[in-house]
């Protein structure tokens, strides 16, 4: 604790310093898995906090980690895995980290279940924008808790500010939560941890329309047997809904699935294969070891399950073979290639190359009775197939992550976005080509977040995000209660949400001339990405990454 307590140190003296100049600052994390451009951050001053990025322990006992902002899903899950533990949400891409979760929004496939990934955070530590550092914890306000202990009592024992008021930063620990860094800089979090076991008995259960698939999720989100619940839409009448449960056991003759070496299917590709010619499943509510008509039933070892979209980015990874045809989309290269096409190097190119500016790459939180249409609004208007869908219990507002509103078509900024109790929402990836003129790519844009908004929906802040700063706070709400939180805690010197989130034209940030225009010719932007992602050595982090697969003795399908 002591490098990290000197860490810390010198970090809350940097801010200090920038505080008491008056300037602003961001922060330099060391990795992203952001989408918005990165000449956003080109002029700013930052603060490193990349060293940040150890375990610092897992206490068995009370069933907690304490990890710093900057270690990745991958790094965390081998920690934890070896005292026979997982946090409660595991984001799908191994190198998003613990403090993105946190400052960000992460939910995945187990968020039916336990919520959005700060929802299991007992406590953080911050260093606020002049430079005091404190610990805030989650107080009384209604949150997941999926230890044993509750309440304000299991909050003060804590051991990251053991012995504090809970309630002290309560409303700086809900703050912080999704506003992307704005009111201080996170720098250790106490992870709550469950029981982990050997693998994940995973079921493809099959659908035949959006309407079907989304009662199917929700029928399965019911189950008390499942951990986790996530969805593909492949095209308007293929759609699978994928759940999970935790087991340790394997039937005799059963073979283990796995999806992280570089022969193995893409877990997406997979997944359409084994189900195309089943029927549509029938409605069930059975329990979780029998097999309806139109399932199929594989075992997965739990972190290959957890990465199971590494590989290709969900399906991103194949927008790579569309831009650099003739190279074909076939097995052969996607294993010669397989360095490049994992999640981290992925992110490095498309930053790199230029072509985030065309490249459509949205999480929407639709509440469930609106979803079937919003479905129906992308096909008519992007025709982006396969769509991801993935089941949310959302905290109450105001809140920077998605969150059910009282209603379709209600002004949040009168409301603050307050829905009564904790609420269900569907989020839906959209990610595929958008159109290559600018002006239509930022129309196409526009045009989704306005049908979001009034279906009663949000998006994802990770994303790019087109709103004027009315229309920011009118589908976001909450406006009164941030700017009090900003002075409260002395971050008004610091860009807010909107500043950091919206998408800035050419002629705001300069970026014309002949770097841009000789990226936008074909194929250099695509080559100097790929060159960026090779500089980096990102491909080394798959490389020798941990192999949690019961054995590589295991016999597997291919």
């Amino acid at each position: 604790m002591e490098r990290h307590r000197h860490a810390v140190r010198l970090i809350a003296a940097t801010v200090r310093g920038y505080f008491e100049q008056k300037i602003p600052f961001r922060i330099m994390h060391g990795s992203t898995n952001s989408t918005r451009p990165s000449h956003l951050k080109s002029r700013a001053r930052f603060v490193d906090i990349s060293a940040l990025k150890n375990v610092l322990e897992v206490d068995t006992a009370r069933r907690v980690a304490l990890v710093e902002p900057n270690v990745p899903m991958d790094r965390l899950v081998e920690h934890t895995l070896r005292h026979g533990l997982v946090p409660p949400v595991v984001m799908e891409f191994p190198g998003i980290t613990a403090g993105g979760g946190f400052a960000g929004t992460a939910g995945e496939s187990s968020s039916f279940k336990h919520g959005y990934f700060d929802q299991s955070v007992n406590a953080v530590e911050m260093v606020l924008p002049d430079g005091e550092v404190v610990v805030a914890k989650p107080g009384s306000r209604s949150r997941s808790n999926v230890q044993s202990a509750s309440g304000n009592q299991a909050l003060i024992s804590t051991k990251l500010g053991e012995g504090e008021d809970p309630e002290k930063y309560a409303d700086l620990f809900h703050g912080a939560a999704g506003a992307v860094g704005t009111l201080g800089i996170t720098t250790l979090l106490e992870l709550q941890l469950i029981e982990a076991k050997t693998f994940v008995r995973t079921t493809y259960r099959r659908t035949s329309s959006a309407a079907e698939a989304i009662r199917v999720v929700r029928e399965e989100c019911a189950k008390p047997g499942n951990d986790y619940v996530d969805g593909i839409l492949f095209l308007e009448g293929h759609g699978v809904i994928v759940s999970g449960e935790m087991t340790d056991e394997l039937p005799a003759g059963e073979k283990v699935r796995t999806f992280s070496h570089a022969w193995d299917p893409w877990f997406y590709m997979h997944v359409r294969d084994t189900t195309k010619g089943l029927p549509s499943s029938t409605s069930s509510t059975t329990s979780s070891t029998a097999s309806p008509q139109g399932t199929v039933t594989e075992y997965i070892p739990l972190a290959e399950y957890f990465f199971r979209y590494d590989r290709g980015g969900f399906w991103v990874g194949a927008a790579a073979f569309d831009y650099f045809r003739p190279i074909p989309f076939t097995r052969f290269f996607r294993w010669f290639l397989d360095d490049f096409l994992h999640t981290r190097m992925l992110y490095r190119a498309l930053h790199a190359s230029g072509e985030s500016a065309r490249f459509f790459v949205q999480d929407l939180g639709i509440p469930y009775d609106t979803a079937e249409e919003f479905i129906k609004y992308t096909t008519k208007s992007l025709n982006i197939w396969p769509l991801w869908l993935c089941p949310l219990k959302t905290p109450k507002g105001p809140s920077f992550h998605p969150h059910v509103r009282s209603s379709p078509n209600n002004n949040s900024s009168s409301t603050g976005g307050v829905a009564g109790t904790d609420t269900e929402m569907l989020n839906i990836g959209v990610w595929g080509w958008g159109p290559k003129d600018k002006a239509e790519f930022v129309r196409v844009n526009r045009a989704l977040e306005a049908k979001v908004n009034e279906l009663g929906g949000m998006k994802w802040l990770y994303a790019h995000t087109y709103y004027s700063e009315p229309e920011f706070w009118d589908a976001f709400g909450g406006r009164a209660a941030y700017e009090a939180l900003r002075a409260k805690y002395r971050a008004t010197s610091l860009p807010s949400v909107y500043d950091k989130v919206r998408v800035r034209t050419d002629d705001e940030t300069g970026n014309k001339g002949w770097k841009p225009l000789i990226k936008s010719w074909w194929p250099v932007g695509g080559l100097y990405g790929i060159w960026k992602g090779i500089q980096s050595k990102d491909y080394m982090l798959h490389r020798h990454a941990t192999k949690w697969l019961a054995g590589s003795e295991k016999e597997k399908t291919a």
